[in-house]
């Protein structure tokens, strides 16, 4: 237990370091190249800060929830709730992005009007107001405490526990409201609404359409969304699975490996999507690039020229897609 506590957490601080390095240089490229401020890209940086602050605060306390300190029980309980809020917000951060990819291939011609940076901000907003409601939700009653008070768990009176996630937190809360409630239903209406978006697209470019670029330019990036909601599945149901066997199987050994593996599978999803944006999205690729030549190697070259905003408005079919292509331009 001692070699795998050990490996457990060196595996736990370089995704820390690989999480708050790639996710601010995904912040950091959309600050400096114009071409990617549109609504998705804003959803993007939301779910880059859920990241960076998994990697900055969430994994240095779960390293620390590890080695069994005692604490608190609401302090405990605090640090816990922080992980779910957190997970709450990418989780609506990647509906919000299936539903902006959608909208910009079923209206194409009013998406501009219809999606304004203002009505996207306060989606975000809106977002992170209920991803709290839900993660904080065990602070206001829905936990353990009353069943640690029943069966003697308590250290003394004065509410410390051996700070761990189970310890604190209702199975009831995880499975039947988190997982039920917040998690699964989110991932499946993703799931249809990227099928649909994939079958629009298909049935626009057999009609091969003057569009037929733009379409193709939507398919790629949907393609790339996808891959990262799919990581993001795979990464987050291990562990859903292994509280739902808590629940309904408290008798049933969960080995302590598969337990640190799924942990493990959870943060490391907050590493891994600077990584897709590198390799599947050129804008991405660029700017990382110009931020590693410019401004970590001291490199100071003429600004590159980044893919610019369409200026002029379009009034036919073709114009307006042309115009929402250029915006799109190399991803």
């Amino acid at each position: 237990r001692s070699f795998g506590s050990s490996l457990y957490i060196g595996m736990e601080v370089v995704i820390a370091v690989s999480s708050v390095i790639g996710n601010v240089m995904v912040v950091w490229a959309v600050r400096i190249n114009r071409s990617l401020r549109d609504t998705t890209f804003c959803f993007i940086v939301s779910l880059a800060l859920a990241d960076i602050a998994v990697g900055a605060l969430v994994i240095p306390l779960a390293i620390t929830i590890s080695i069994g300190l005692q604490t608190h029980f609401y302090s405990c309980l605090l640090v816990a709730c922080s992980v779910l809020v957190l997970t709450q917000s990418s989780i609506l951060a990647l509906l919000a992005i299936a539903i902006d990819r959608y909208l910009r291939v079923k209206i194409p011609m009013s998406y501009k009007r219809v999606v304004t940076p203002r009505r996207a901000g306060s989606a975000v907003l809106l977002c992170w107001l209920v991803s709290f409601i839900v993660g904080l939700t065990p602070m206001f009653g829905w936990n353990n405490l009353q069943r640690l008070h029943d069966n003697g768990s308590l250290i003394t009176d004065d509410l410390l526990v051996t700070c761990e996630f189970e310890t604190v937190i209702s199975m009831d809360y995880m499975v039947y409201f988190n997982f039920f409630g917040w998690v699964l239903p989110p991932l499946l209406l993703m799931l249809a609404i990227y099928m649909e978006i994939f079958y629009m697209i298909h049935k626009q470019l057999n009609k091969k359409v003057k569009t037929l670029r733009y379409f193709g330019k939507e398919l790629k990036l949907a393609k790339s969304l996808a891959f990262v909601l799919f990581l993001f599945a795979v990464s987050w149901l291990p562990l859903h699975i292994l509280n739902c066997i808590t629940l309904f199987c408290p008798n049933c050994n969960k080995p302590m490996f598969l337990i640190y593996i799924a942990i493990i599978l959870t943060h490391g999803n907050s590493a891994v999507n600077p990584i897709v944006y590198a390799f599947r999205i050129k804008k991405f690729r660029m700017a990382f690039r110009k931020i590693w030549k410019q401004y970590l190697l001291c490199e100071f070259r003429p600004a590159e020229r980044f893919p610019q905003r369409g200026s002029q408005r379009g009034h036919s079919h073709e114009r307006r897609l042309r115009q929402n292509d250029d915006d799109d331009d190399d991803v």
